[in-house]
């Protein structure tokens, strides 16, 4: 039998999902290991998908995406991220990961280098492993509020470079650039002539900062990758988007054919009831992240164990490093010995080592009751 492709081989396991298959075996387990919403998906959205089908629209649709969506999204880019875009830039995606994959496989020919997040969602990572392209880290230092470093960027470029690929706000960090920064970064691809891969799905949920994309900077070299699962509770839906240049969008667009022919036609029609109509639900969840966010701080600083302010998202880095820097050993234990679920910090790269990383988007009796196990966890005499 001829050999099965190796790429596929050297992709390590999803970590997270490691965590979560053991935790659902145990009774009680505090759930705060996955990135999932716990709000049910805003009614006016649901029935718009189910009228949809009623009606008869359950056929197949553009590549792109309907351009009823199409042009919502040309529209929330206008009044939300500040960018003139044209329908035509915009690629309707079954999820936003499919966004990042669409894109890696339109840009990555082997041996093409990536400038990645050292600490991130692995599965941009897993998207240029399977182009053949090279994953190069760059450091998300706790000292520096987990934020790129300009000095060090430049030292990693190199011809080989192709691309640098940023998440803010991040996961998962919850840090959140600010508009210096993200002009930095864009000056940075522009004369190093890079792609800018603006992962911003958590664009939504912002605290204490607010949310700028780089394509206002650069939006010649630009492709901002988004989508509906985190601001609108519907994570199981699959629905995203990209925005690109033209020239990046075309070829974006073609490869939908080969990938998935077209995106779910019931779920575009959710999708535009959930940019076309009221944005409150929007607001009520992200408030609702913030007093978890500022709970879950709380606590921690009750123990002197908080170390930084998550700016977005709804992610908190815990440092279990006193207990082991083997963040994985660090999770099991929690969950056999606290029965609280979180994510092992090196799930999103070796730069979390000694971290964990627990999810904000529980409930609030959720996030009291485990954060406090975690730190009784990490307060005990043995753990010193």
């Amino acid at each position: 039998m001829k050999p099965i492709a190796a790429v596929p081989f050297s992709l390590p396991p999803q970590g997270v999902r490691v965590i979560m298959d053991l935790a659902w075996k145990i009774p009680d387990c505090i759930h705060m290991e996955v990135g999932e919403p716990n709000f049910n998906t805003p009614d006016h959205i649901v029935e718009a998908a189910i009228a949809a089908g009623r009606n008869g629209f359950h056929k197949y649709t553009p590549n792109a995406g309907i351009p009823e969506l199409r042009k919502a999204i040309v529209n929330k880019m206008s009044r939300y991220n500040r960018m003139d875009v044209l329908n035509e830039q915009v690629c309707v995606h079954p999820g936003a990961v499919a966004g990042i994959a669409s894109t890696m496989m339109a840009l990555v020919e082997p041996g093409d280098e990536i400038l990645v997040p050292g600490l991130s969602w692995p599965n941009g990572e897993m998207s240029v492993r399977l182009m053949h392209g090279v994953p190069v880290h760059y450091t998300l230092a706790p000292e520096r509020g987990f934020l790129p470093d300009l000095e060090e960027l430049e030292r990693l470029a190199t011809s080989r470079t192709k691309a640098l690929l940023v998440n803010s706000p991040g996961n998962p960090t919850g840090a959140v650039f600010d508009e210096s920064l993200v002009r930095d970064l864009a000056e940075f691809c522009r004369r190093r002539d890079l792609w800018l891969i603006s992962d911003e799905i958590y664009e939504h949920i912002v605290f204490d900062k607010n949310h700028v994309s780089p394509g206002r900077s650069a939006p010649e070299r630009t492709i901002t990758i988004s989508g509906f699962s985190k601001a609108y509770a519907m994570t199981g839906w699959r629905l995203g988007y990209t925005v690109s240049p033209p020239e990046l969008a075309d070829v974006i667009i073609k490869l939908q054919e080969p990938l998935i022919s077209s995106t779910n036609s019931l779920t575009q029609k959710a999708g535009v009831a959930a940019l076309a109509g009221p944005q409150d639900c929007v607001e009520m969840m992200r408030q609702s992240y913030q007093r978890r966010r500022d709970l879950a701080l709380s606590i921690l600083k009750e123990y002197e164990l908080c170390r930084y302010t998550p700016q977005g998202a709804f992610y908190l880095m815990i440092d279990v490093s006193k207990v082991s820097r083997d963040s994985f050993s660090v999770a099991k234990q929690l969950l056999h010995e606290a029965k609280v679920a979180v994510a092992p910090g090196e799930a999103f790269g070796k730069e979390g080592a000694g971290l964990i990383r627990v999810s904000l988007a529980s409930s609030e009796e959720d996030i009291h009751e485990g954060i406090h196990r975690i730190c009784r966890f990490l307060s005990r005499p043995s753990a010193n």
